[in-house]
């Protein structure tokens, strides 16, 4: 019925309907930012020849969603991410001040997302919360790498 309404609204304008279903999302992606993320998993991901592991915390906030294919499936891929592009913290706001890091570089939520460069970490997760329809965090995370210092 959105996408009906948004054709509607965007008088048979394609583009312009999924550019009104994009603005839709995004308000009711901040009407659930405000809402406790009290559940979720932790998930683990062990790289190729096991040089590289990433334990990530990933919250929502009931169990059922949590229990999901979509929410397994993107925690997942959020473990991956970190094992990849090796960011330094979640959310550019943890970036402490005055510091010469790259925001897109050192937040993963700012990281251009492994599976599709067009789109960056926190694009997916909108997408995961407008599926879901429900608030949905990363909470914390940690990559192990042999011979590496913990940071």
């Amino acid at each position: 019925m959105n996408c009906r309404s948004a054709l509607i609204e965007a008088e048979g304008d394609i583009d312009k309907a999924l550019e009104i279903l994009k603005q839709h999302n995004l308000l009711q992606v901040e009407k659930k930012a405000k809402r406790i993320t009290g559940q979720g998993l932790v998930e683990s991901y062990v790289h190729a020849g096991g040089r590289i592991g990433v334990v990530i915390e990933v919250n929502c906030e009931t169990d059922f969603v949590a229990r999901t294919e979509l929410f397994k499936e993107l925690a997942h891929n959020l473990a991956m991410q970190v094992a990849a592009l090796d960011p330094i913290c979640v959310s550019k706001e943890q970036i402490p001040e005055g510091s010469d890091l790259d925001p897109q570089a050192a937040s993963l939520l700012c990281q251009p997302y492994i599976r599709d460069t067009t789109l960056t970490v926190q694009d997916v997760v909108n997408e995961a919360i407008t599926r879901t329809g429900e608030n949905i965090k990363i909470r914390r995370f940690i990559r192990y790498e042999m011979g590496e210092e913990i940071k």
